[in-house]
């Protein structure tokens, strides 16, 4: 059965980072086939993950707006599916794709729409379905994801940062949403006192706290450079770190 694992937090936190190393990780430990959402308007997890974006959600918008790009004999249902599909980028490391920018200012709602329409259908051929959601939620208020296996919210070493992941999981509560599992994870570390400082905040949360990333100087030089994070060696800190997260949470 195909596990949807989600990523949420306010922007900054390393949302993106701590998805690409997990699909470094479920690669890495062949766990089986990945599909990997980029739904955060500013999109960069396909760098992340070293690949490049053609097509997006929203670029399906565009296209059912000239009727005359629909092939006749096809109905506008039947054209969005096809289209979403040519959407996918297919590797033998995962397959990816990407909701792209808005409808207009402010507004999401057509390719969310279009991504829930479709949602069960696309990921029932994968063993893992991983969302790096946008900063605001919108995905899970939407119903776009209708369940979630587990649910890692990212903060970074400040209060505001915890603070905010907290107002997630009570949006979640508020919502009903069905999410199985629940966990807080700290980024951008640089001391254990760092993290015990923030200990009563975190348990003010009464989320899990599933564990934290160190900053990481291999991570900076990767984004200087414009190197995808899946790269990183071994010996990177924060690769160990996300990696002892999955293997202590124990996802199936």
């Amino acid at each position: 059965m195909t596990k949807v694992i989600a990523v949420a937090g306010k922007g900054g936190t390393g949302k993106t980072t701590f998805t690409s190393l997990l699909i470094r990780h479920l690669t890495k430990k062949g766990k089986g086939s990945i599909f990997a959402i980029d739904a955060d308007p500013n999109s960069n997890l396909n760098e992340a993950l070293g690949l490049k974006v053609t097509k997006a959600v929203s670029d399906i918008l565009e296209a059912t707006k000239d009727p005359k790009a629909i092939p006749e004999g096809m109905t506008k249902h039947l054209f969005i599916e096809y289209m979403l599909s040519q959407s996918i980028i297919e590797t033998d490391m995962v397959d990816l794709l990407v909701m792209g920018g808005p409808q207009g200012p402010g507004c999401y709602c057509y390719p969310n729409d279009i991504l829930k329409g479709n949602m069960e259908k696309l990921s029932s051929n994968y063993d893992y379905v991983l969302v790096d959601n946008e900063a605001g939620m919108e995905h899970i208020s939407r119903g776009t994801i209708k369940k979630i296996d587990y649910l890692f919210i990212i903060s970074d070493a400040s209060v505001r940062g915890i603070r905010s992941a907290g107002k997630i999981k009570e949006l979640i509560l508020t919502l009903k949403s069905k999410v199985n599992h629940v966990y807080l994870v700290v980024t951008k570390i640089e001391s254990e006192d760092q993290l015990s400082e923030l200990n009563s905040e975190i348990k003010a949360t009464g989320l899990e706290l599933a564990g934290y990333i160190p900053l990481d100087n291999k991570i900076i030089e990767h984004d200087i450079k414009g190197l995808p994070l899946v790269d990183l060696p071994d010996t990177s800190e924060a690769v160990n770190a996300v990696d002892n997260i999955i293997s202590r949470i124990d996802i199936q």
